[in-house]
């Protein structure tokens, strides 16, 4: 069992009403890190030197920010001659999220503003059960929130929102195919829903989370059904919401199953989890890159990956 020694980030906060600008998040990260670094170290009380790997996140993501990751990681790896080892990002979450919770063979749901997924591990692979067929439940809460202005990540801010609506639900697209969800249409409905100024806002808020909610609740269940599996675990940003905590802790408890949500702390991106793979990847398969063949990959999907650390 590994254990998290420090935890320092400097994130990049778009302005409100907008999304992130990858040219300005890039900036960002490339003005703050070597800050971030020092004082990740310092809080570890550990030297550079005393790093055994440099893990990177090598995708998917933001092309520009993830080139200034991969920069700083070469970098290190070529001066202080450490191993390098790049890390898919949404393994990280699943990495991470079972270190932190202590789920052994979960089904996995994936959520935040880059995925909407839901993986079980087979065959030496994580396999993909049910995803998003457009927007991730993310993106759904983003860019609502930003058409009336709220400051990204916006989820919070209609958690809030909606823990204050009277209960009045307002009708919204539910569209389940297979074990797919689709999103748009219900991002679409919902901000036109809320140009009327006759409909209250904390029960749209509430209306778009039932709605959302219930839709990957539906296929969670079907998909513990059809798997067997008596785990479920939540990773990614959305994972700190409450709403979705209850309603797949009352579906686990109809399949007799248990729910395990990655803590909020370490529930969207974070250093941590990419630190976490990297040393499952190096230490029990043993494998690194050069820096000459280190790459980044803005569309890396966790199913492409050999897994050799899981049985």
């Amino acid at each position: 069992m590994g254990r998290v020694l420090s935890d320092v980030r400097d994130s990049y906060k778009a302005p409100d009403g907008t999304g992130i600008h990858p040219r300005e998040a890039s900036r960002h990260h490339a003005e703050t890190s070597p800050s971030t670094l020092k004082q990740s170290l310092e809080k570890a009380k550990i030297l550079i030197e005393d790093v055994d790997v440099i893990a990177y996140s090598a995708g998917p993501g933001l092309g520009p920010c993830l080139r200034i990751g991969a920069v700083v990681a070469r970098t290190l790896a070529t001066y202080y001659k450490k191993p390098l080892v790049p890390v898919n990002h949404a393994l990280g979450h699943v990495e991470l999220g079972s270190m932190l919770t202590g789920a052994s063979d979960p089904l996995v749901l994936l959520v935040s503003g880059g995925h909407t997924m839901i993986i079980a591990f087979s065959g030496n692979r994580w396999r993909v059960f049910g995803e998003t067929l457009d927007i991730t439940i993310g993106q759904l809460l983003d860019q609502f929130g930003r058409s009336l202005g709220f400051a990204s990540p916006c989820g919070s801010t209609i958690e809030q929102l909606a823990n204050q609506s009277s209960g009045s639900y307002l009708h919204l697209p539910y569209v389940v195919k297979g074990n797919d969800v689709s999103l748009s249409g219900l991002l679409t409905s919902a901000i036109r829903l809320a140009s009327d100024k006759n409909n209250v806002l904390p029960d749209l808020c509430y209306s778009l989370q039932e709605t959302a909610f219930a839709m990957i609740t539906e296929t969670i269940e079907r998909a513990m059904s059809f798997s067997g599996k008596k785990e479920t675990m939540v990773v990614g940003g959305v994972a700190a919401n409450k709403r979705l905590a209850e309603m797949l802790e009352s579906a686990c408890n109809r399949l007799d199953g248990n729910l395990f949500v990655c803590p909020i702390k370490y529930a969207g991106d974070n250093g941590a989890q990419i630190a976490w793979t990297g040393i499952l990847d190096y230490v029990i398969s043993k494998k690194q890159i050069s820096v000459e063949k280190s790459f980044i990959r803005q569309s890396w999907r966790i199913d492409t990956i050999d897994v050799d650390w899981r049985k």
